[in-house]
């Protein structure tokens, strides 16, 4: 059974949520909070699997309560749920360890299947959201005018750069095994020394790595 927190302030979408999703089989919504703070204070208690996390909330905002969750729970997922015209937080969600992002006109079936993603390690990061995120490495690449490439990229094998691609892609290590004719226990083993390589927390942040350094 997945266990699931809902943070979003608007009681209208956590009610639909918790209704909707309530009805599958692998899911239980342990708890619904209105802010970051309280969704940080029901991952104490629950100790949750997936967090959906709305970005804009009061006292505690999603990008700030992923920053705390990430940094205590290093095993709970968060998927910031946002509008369009989040974009200015996109960057920083995801730096902070966030899973993915979903829009929050996003089908409930496609919420229940973005849940089942991140809980067996994938990435999910809608391609509405994607341009906003390589935009926002544009526009950071163009105001430093000096930036280069992570030199430590530079340490990876070629079999390692496919693997970031893949991860990049939202691919989890069952689908990366599929495609590259490896063992999902060889698939792990590549993913955490590439972690170490490059310094890095999770497969998300060598997502976003990936997409600023890589691709």
């Amino acid at each position: 059974m997945i266990k699931v927190i809902l943070a979003d302030d608007q009681d209208i979408l956590t009610e639909g949520l918790k209704l909707i999703l309530g009805k599958e089989n692998d899911i239980e919504i342990c708890a619904a909070v209105n802010n970051g703070r309280n969704a940080y204070d029901a991952c104490v208690k629950y100790r949750p699997d997936v967090v959906l996390m709305d970005i804009q909330m009061p006292e505690t905002d999603g990008v700030e309560a992923t920053a705390m969750i990430k940094r205590d729970f290093e095993n709970t997922k968060v998927i910031v749920l946002t509008t369009f015209n989040d974009d200015r937080y996109i960057y920083d969600a995801l730096k902070n360890g966030a899973s993915g992002y979903l829009l929050k006109d996003t089908p409930p079936s496609e919420i229940a299947g973005a849940i089942r993603t991140v809980y067996s390690g994938g990435a999910l990061i809608q391609p509405e959201v994607a341009v906003k995120v390589i935009e926002k490495f544009t526009q950071l690449a163009s105001e430093a005018v000096d930036k280069q490439c992570d030199p430590k990229a530079k340490l990876l094998t070629e079999r390692e750069i496919e693997i970031c691609r893949l991860i990049a892609e939202g691919k989890n290590n069952k689908e990366i095994s599929d495609e590259l004719y490896l063992s999902q226990g060889t698939v792990k083993n590549h993913i955490t020394r590439i972690l170490v390589k490059l310094d890095l927390r999770d497969r998300t942040q060598l997502a976003v790595y990936t997409i600023k350094n890589i691709l």
